[in-house]
């Protein structure tokens, strides 16, 4: 929905071939915003804190494996970029390199992998706490569409680090403060607890009730921990904020349809469907048939 299929190297490449030989663990921990307490007996989606101590993915063998894809000529540019700097204003001239990297990796391999770890490296040289979140936010909302495990926790790892930095640059920036706790859900925290994730995102909740990043990922935590009814209540808030957010509106539904609820399940899909055709008319958004279509059959369904 957000974006054209990217390709992923890593994820077809990497990740199927470590979980193949070591297999994939479910983390016994999950997240539970309740007092602090971690919910152990709920049923974990998300990578969680123990899934970190799996498989380890590192960037210099995923992007060896990237490589592979390359023809010749391609190859050889990137090895001449990787190698350009040697002298003179190397700092700058470093932070030019990553951009022609990223740049590169997204536009002509489709590689997003790469693609972001560049655009994180150059905001890491650059230290602006507007290009860190960027590229933060690159791959938290990345590791919510990917199924293998190591992969997200390697992205939340990476998100981890950039949300830090760029809280040093500035400790009162609530969205960021949200981002950093997210983190945690996906295992970026390594063996920390994801309560402390949590607590940072209830923080900004309980200061500000309408800060609809702050609910959305209370709720995204609440379906890793499998409470629903939490997590119901967590994207009913994000919708009354931002009746368009298409997301928000089918994780609703698809929380309702889990719960059993499935009247309210149908209306969801619904909304969801009156509202993608109210954007398409205001020329915002542009749909998927087949996705329209695997939502009219789910409403069939209920």
């Amino acid at each position: 929905m957000k974006r054209q299929q990217i390709i992923y190297v890593t994820a077809a490449v990497s990740a199927v071939f470590l979980l193949f030989f070591f297999g994939r663990t479910v983390p016994s921990e999950a997240v539970d915003e309740h007092a602090g307490h971690d919910h152990a007996s709920a049923p974990a989606q998300g990578a969680g804190a123990n899934a970190a101590q799996a498989v380890a993915l590192d960037f210099p063998t995923m992007l060896g494996l990237a490589k592979k894809r390359l023809s010749p000529q391609q190859l050889q540019k990137v090895t001449e970029w990787e190698n350009s700097v040697v002298r003179g204003d190397v700092k700058n001239q470093q932070i030019q390199v990553y951009r022609k990297l990223s740049a590169f990796w997204m536009d002509t391999i489709g590689a997003f992998v790469p693609y972001a770890k560049y655009i994180a490296e150059a905001a890491k040289l650059e230290n602006s706490e507007k290009n860190l979140t960027f590229a933060a936010h690159l791959f938290l909302g990345e590791l919510q569409t990917v199924s293998e495990q190591p992969l997200q926790v390697w992205m939340a790892k990476e998100a981890k680090e950039l949300f830090e930095k760029a809280l040093e640059l500035n400790p009162n920036n609530d969205s960021t403060k949200v981002g950093l706790g997210s983190t945690y859900f996906f295992g970026g925290g390594g063996s920390e607890p994801p309560m402390k994730g949590i607590a940072l995102i209830r923080e900004v909740a309980e200061k500000d009730p309408n800060n609809a990043f702050a609910q959305y990922m209370m709720g995204v935590g609440s379906t890793i921990s499998g409470q629903w009814p939490k997590a119901i209540e967590r994207f009913e808030n994000v919708v009354a904020l931002q009746p368009q957010n298409l997301e928000v509106i089918l994780r609703l539904a698809d929380a309702y349809k889990t719960t059993g609820d499935k009247a309210n399940a149908k209306k969801k899909y619904e909304l969801f469907l009156q509202t993608v055709k109210s954007l398409e008319t205001q020329g915002k958004f542009r749909s998927n048939p087949e996705m329209i279509k695997q939502i009219e059959d789910q409403i069939k369904l209920l």
